[in-house]
């Protein structure tokens, strides 16, 4: 069994407000559970309006099958929307 976890570091260069940052990082969140089967957090940053860091974690058979599913969601999330860039992502493998 392994672990993954990828950090994904996010520009929201539109957003003014608290509520405007939490319409747009939810409907992120719930697409990544709901697409992915992952677990998703707002790690760091909550307070600053224009920049988010997501936890995703992914647990998987072997660290190969793990590192893939987390490369192809940043890849996704790079692409989805305008209102939320993507700065820099990392994944870490756990076990």
């Amino acid at each position: 069994m392994a672990i993954g976890l990828l950090t994904l570091e996010l520009y929201l260069p539109l957003n003014h407000s608290l509520k405007g940052k939490r319409g747009i990082l939810k409907p992120l969140i719930v697409r990544l559970r709901r697409e992915y089967n992952v677990s998703v957090c707002e790690s760091d940053a909550q307070d600053v309006l224009s920049r988010a860091v997501l936890e995703v974690v992914c647990v998987s058979q072997n660290g190969a099958l793990a590192h893939r599913q987390l490369q192809n969601v940043a890849t996704r999330v790079e692409g989805w929307r305008m209102d939320a860039q993507l700065v820099d992502y990392w994944i870490e493998m756990v076990g």
